[in-house]
This record gives C-alpha cells, sequence and structure tokens, in this order.
C-alpha cells in the first residue's frame, strides 16, 4: 500500500512521538520482553519514512523508538543516536536505512543490550572506510546540489531527478513530496571515517532492494557479504521501507527473535 507524504509527515509522526515511544513491551514465546526497535532513518529522509513499519511493528506487539538523524557528520551523528540508545532499558534491535547503516556500526559498540543490527537498503562500512569512498564504487553518481551554510555544505538530491534516483516504485505524487521536504545532509556524512565496526559482535541482518539507484545493489552485496549479515533481496527502490513495508518488518522480526 503506498501513502502519501502528507499523511506520513502528520500521522507517522504522531505516531512516533506519542504511540511509539509509550507502547508496552509484549512478552515473547520464552517469557522475556520483546526488543525495542530503534529506528533510524538516512539521508534525505526523515522519521516519518518509517511510518508504515512502525504501525506493523506496534500491531505485532513490538515497543518502537524513531531517532530523527542529525545528518551532520558520522562522527557527531554517531554520538547523537549513542546518547540516545543509552536512554532505552532493556535489549535493542537497530535499524538504519541508507547512511544510517554506517551510524549504526559505530554507535552499537558504544551502547550495551544491542541484540542485533538490522540494514536496510543501507551503507556497511569496515573501519577506516568512509562513506564517500565506498558509494564511488556505484557505477552512476547520485544527482546532487550542494548549499554552502554556516555548518558546511549540505547536499540534497536535485528534486527533477528525486523520484527515479530514491522512490523509483512509489506513485508520482508521493515521490515528488518526499524530493520537496527532503532533508539535506552535511558533506561529513561522506567524509567522516568510520571507526568501529558493530558487525563484528552483534548478529547482523540485511535488506538489498534490486532496483536501488542511490546505493548500487552490487555495492550493498559487497558490503553485507564482508559484514557476514543474514541478507534478503527484495524488487523494491531504494525507499524500500515505503514500497515494501511488509518485507521490512518481517526481516526486522526475524532481527528480533
Amino acid at each position: 500500500m503506498l501513502f502519501r507524504f502528507s499523511r506520513l509527515a502528520v500521522a507517522g509522526v504522531a505516531a512516533l512521538a506519542l504511540l511509539a515511544t509509550s507502547a508496552p513491551a509484549t512478552a515473547t514465546a520464552t517469557g522475556g520482553p520483546k526488543p525495542t526497535i530503534v529506528l533510524v532513518h538516512g539521508a534525505w529522509a526523515d522519521s516519518s519514512s518509517w511510518a508504515p513499519v512502525i504501525e506493523r511493528l506496534r500491531r505485532d506487539g513490538y515497543p518502537v523508538r524513531a531517532i530523527a538523524d542529525p545528518l551532520q557528520g558520522l562522527t557527531s551523528d554517531t554520538a547523537y543516536v549513542a546518547g540516545y540508545l543509552s536512554t532505552i532499558d532493556g535489549p535493542k534491535v537497530l535499524v538504519r536505512h541508507s547512511y544510517g547503516g554506517a551510524v549504526i556500526t559505530n554507535a552499537a559498540t558504544e551502547v550495551t543490550g544491542v541484540k542485533s543490527l538490522v540494514y536496510i537498503a543501507g551503507f556497511v562500512p569496515a573501519a577506516g572506510e568512509t562513506i564517500g569512498e565506498v558509494a564511488a564504487k556505484s557505477s552512476t553518481p547520485l544527482p546532487l546540489i550542494a548549499t554552502q551554510v554556516p555548518a558546511g555544505t549540505e547536499v540534497v538530491i536535485d528534486p527533477a531527478q528525486f523520484p527515479a534516483a530514491f522512490a523509483g516504485d512509489l506513485d508520482r505524487t508521493t515521490a515528488a513530496d518526499l524530493a520537496t521536504t527532503q532533508r539535506p545532509a552535511n558533506t561529513r556524512a561522506v567524509t567522516d571515517a568510520s571507526v568501529a565496526e558493530g558487525f563484528r559482535a552483534i548478529p547482523s541482518w540485511a535488506l538489498i532492494p534490486r532496483q536501488d539507484r542511490a546505493i548500487s545493489p552490487d555495492v550493498q552485496r559487497f558490503m553485507t557479504a564482508r559484514a557476514g549479515a543474514r541478507n534478503t533481496e527484495v524488487d523494491g527502490s531504494h525507499a524500500v521501507m515505503l514500497s515494501r513495508p511488509d518485507a521490512v518488518t518481517e526481516l526486522i522480526e526475524q532481527a528480533a527473535r
């Protein structure tokens, strides 16, 4: 089912703020509480992009949190997310989309209770590697527009080319709304080097959309194989959490179990 972004922005954010954070933990088949699912968006998106997945996770009894990624650089974003994670008691499953994969790879090593990592069309960098270096392996560069701001240089995807690059399997209105409301990312997101490799000690899962034009599926396969992740492939664009929320939810719940 496709969602209009205006509905996501209103209903989805309200659900994140009021419902997802307050949902009680439900016991698993083994008697323990279900882990908290922590969702973090990547570049050129926001937390409302998780709304269809949040709805399904809550329906299945999972407590859910959604973190707004500052998108100001891998080092500072990692510190921000790790600080947020430290406030969540009990077991946690960290789920990140796109650039966010690099953030959980690093933040997971700074907190306790992380049960598993889930990469949704995500980057999985090795220590010492930058997102820019990995992205350069893709055959088709993204059509980016740069703007100088007080905090440095921020980039967005050219709105005219956003649907094809990011959301090729969404309806035109939803894709256009996403293009209009996309959040810019500081270039430090691609120039800060990754430091830690959370996937070395924490089990990881990955969902690879076969029609992803933002991060080449072959590059995703390379990174997830290197990380030893359990891979699942589906037909879908980079915005797979919106176009294929059932598949995304199923993978998250596998990781949670």
